[in-house]
């Protein structure tokens, strides 16, 4: 069996709390052998540690304030988070980043809170996993005027163009590819397919963006199997050779934690 790594699941999340070991023990059975949590919030830090205490070899914790989750008085959040990461060791700084799609309130706040979730990246040397719903433009732009040697991450959930992964790319960044790669009416298969494997890895958004054919149904690690057979298959090529591919890269992203 190959092995596999889920680089963003919110398993913590109540949609998956009550039947979690169920779940864990699926992503086992197929293949899954990692999976990296990003924050969300502060009220999501005691569940996602509660996950990692449980399964300390196969589930590891990051620190960031969603997007989302950034409202007018986010700093009160951002300072408690930076305690949190001044304590203890977390393998990414995430999720972060912005997102057009719910609320364009406080998009000058998420700006501000992505500025400080870099300079966090860089300071602890950790990666920086980004959310961009409906502005990855604007958050390459970012990107691009604070890129360094120094910094690394994940463009999580892309589903953006091949001039914009190019373009993430050269930033030293990586494509989190996940469910929508399966979606019938995506897009996105055009435009990654002749983009280079070894800047990809796979990811689920667990308990969302479920692929097909489980599309409006509880999202959950053990389908990064079918996100990876479907990457395979675009790339033509064994799924053994793409799993080796994307094991390497994640670690590699990760520092090899776990």
């Amino acid at each position: 069996m190959v092995q596999l790594t889920d680089t963003h699941a919110h398993i913590y999340s109540e949609k998956l709390r009550a039947d979690l070991s169920a779940y864990m023990e699926a992503a086992m059975e197929a293949g899954v052998h990692r999976i990296y949590m990003p924050n969300i919030d502060l009220p999501s830090i005691d569940a996602m540690m509660e996950v990692e205490l449980k399964y300390p070899k196969q589930s590891f914790a990051m620190m960031g304030l969603h997007p989302c989750s950034v409202e007018k008085d986010f700093e009160k959040d951002l300072y408690v988070m930076e305690d949190w990461l001044n304590k203890r060791d977390f393998v990414g700084i995430g999720e972060t980043g912005l997102d057009y799609y719910w609320d364009k309130t406080y998009i000058d706040q998420q700006k501000e809170s992505l500025m400080i979730h870099i300079a966090w990246a860089k300071k602890y040397q950790r990666p920086l996993i980004l959310h961009c719903r409906d502005s990855i433009d604007d958050t390459l732009e970012i990107i691009e005027e604070a890129a360094t040697d120094d910094l690394r991450g994940i463009f999580h959930c892309f589903s953006g163009t091949k001039q914009q992964a190019e373009r993430a790319i050269a930033c030293g960044f990586h494509l989190g590819i996940g469910g929508v790669l399966t979606f019938k009416n995506s897009g996105l298969a055009s435009e990654i397919k002749d983009l280079p494997l070894s800047k990809m890895v796979l990811e689920t958004d667990s308990p969302y963006l479920a692929p097909t054919p489980h599309r409006s149904k509880v999202n959950q690690p053990a389908y990064v199997s079918i996100i990876a057979q479907k990457l395979a298959d675009l790339m033509e090529m064994p799924l053994e050779e793409l799993a080796k591919s994307t094991e390497e890269q994640s670690q590699a992203i990760f520092l090899k934690h776990g």
